[in-house]
């Protein structure tokens, strides 16, 4: 699912795609993971995010493409969701950490 975080992954594509029925992949998964396909992908999504805004000047849009979150304004969502805050304050607020932490 990484490498494919800006396709439409849904529960059906993966269990095609791993040879199970939806409710053994889902089973299997949460013994695995200890959540759910979606919501692990939700949050890889999220995490992915978060590197780009950390190292790159991408704009929102961009990003929302790259990580199959969408555009801006379900990024923003999903960030104020999950992060607590805007992608563009999480980009300023990592900024102004990074920059205070090498004077």
């Amino acid at each position: 699912m990484l490498d494919n975080l800006a396709d439409e992954l849904t529960i059906d594509v993966l269990a095609t795609h791993a040879h199970m029925s939806r409710r053994t992949l889902i089973r299997r998964f949460r013994q695995e993971t200890g959540t759910s396909p979606m919501a692990w992908l939700a949050d890889a999504r999220i995490d992915r995010a978060r590197e780009l805004l950390e190292t790159t000047t991408m704009p929102v849009e961009h990003i929302g493409r790259l990580t199959g979150l969408g555009a801006p304004s379900s990024v923003r969502a999903a960030f104020h969701r999950h992060i607590g805050a805007s992608p563009h304050e999480y980009r300023a607020l990592f900024r102004h950490s990074t920059t205070t932490a090498n004077p």
